[in-house]
């Protein structure tokens, strides 16, 4: 049986600086001198090619567009290979990641997300160990089929489902977690995969790549002391489609009745407004309390426990679906890549 073919995608970020030792200046990376950096990766199965971004760039320059070509990199080069790894600054690679999982609908091969907290060249760097395992990750096959077939971020010995993840730590090496879902993968002297975690798709289906996303959205973290002068003049932001509401607890909210009127209205102009907790780890439940039950009764969708990364690009993705208020409800209150329970 053929080994596996990998296909490995620089987009950026601190995983694939360098750093010149006689200036003591960060440079790029060139990928195709991969093998002479990491000579550890000719141990593993599987056959590595490299494609980059013309321009590299810091991930918190990630936008939309750059999710479209990292989607299209892999819709060009889907059949020639068996999986894929996205090498991608850690500060945004939980938002690119979710969305990557929106927008490969029907996904049946490895998408792992993959990045280090420290240049490859350093030398306490965990570049060299995040990339291998991803690799690993990605090339894993059972009865030569893959064994992970979903889009994934692994970071710091754990493979997790790229949509349940958040960064959690600018410095420490682990970075990530997944608060509300377990690990897909553990890597320590032997790679344990939890094949119970892992989503099954239908593997009849062909893959579809969406590239119609829609930004024309808000987030508003409520406080306390939250004025109406300052949230009524988002919701009347022109061209505002949906909002994100991110609420205290299991989706609770103030009372005051200007807030509460300002919603509705809100709603009532057919924006789509979304009830998620603010807290990292946990869920909405719309009625638990009495301080979210008006929330309930107005129409405002439930977030259940997704990650604030994954409500942000579930919703760009299903507005541009145009599809109507009853459906957008529906399914966004569905899981349909395994981030919501």
């Amino acid at each position: 049986m053929a080994n596996p073919n990998i296909l490995l995608i620089y987009t950026g970020g601190t995983i694939g600086m360098i750093k010149d030792f006689k200036t003591g200046v960060l440079k790029a990376f060139d990928f195709k001198n991969l093998l002479d950096k990491i000579p550890e990766l000719l141990l593993l199965e599987c056959a590595i090619e490299t494609v980059s971004f013309k321009d590299p760039i810091d991930s918190s320059n990630m936008n939309l567009e750059y999710w479209v070509q990292i989607a299209e990199l892999i819709e060009f080069n889907y059949d020639n290979y068996d999986g894929f790894v996205v090498l991608h600054g850690s500060d945004t690679m939980s938002y690119t990641a979710s969305a990557l999982s929106f927008m490969l609908e029907n996904l049946t091969k490895p998408v792992v997300f993959t990045g280090s907290q420290l240049p490859i060249g350093d030398l306490r760097t965990d570049a060299k160990e995040n990339l291998i395992t991803s690799i690993q990750m990605a090339s894993l096959q059972e009865n030569g089929k893959p064994v992970v077939k979903e889009v994934c971020l692994y970071f710091e010995y754990k493979l997790y489902r790229a949509n349940r993840t958040t960064k959690l730590n600018a410095e420490n090496f682990k970075a990530f977690a997944s608060l509300n879902y377990p690990e897909l993968a553990e890597s320590g002297v032997h790679l344990k995969v939890n094949a119970d975690y892992l989503l099954k798709p239908d593997l009849e289906k062909k893959m579809i790549v969406h590239k119609d996303l829609d930004p024309n959205i808000a987030l508003i973290k409520l406080f306390p002391g939250i004025t109406e002068a300052f949230l009524k003049s988002v919701l009347t932001t022109e061209g505002l489609k949906a909002v994100i509401l991110e609420t205290f607890g299991a989706g609770n909210c103030t009372t005051e009745s200007w807030f509460l009127s300002l919603l509705k209205e809100t709603i009532n102009r057919g924006i789509h407004i979304i009830n998620t907790t603010q807290c990292v780890g946990g869920s909405v439940m719309m009625g638990h309390y009495e301080t979210s039950n008006q929330l309930r009764i107005m129409g405002v969708v439930s977030g259940k426990d997704i990650t604030t990364e994954a409500a942000l690009c579930k919703l760009m993705y299903l507005l541009g679906l145009n599809m109507s208020e009853k459906e957008f409800k529906t399914n966004f209150e569905t899981s349909l890549r395994g981030e919501m329970s």
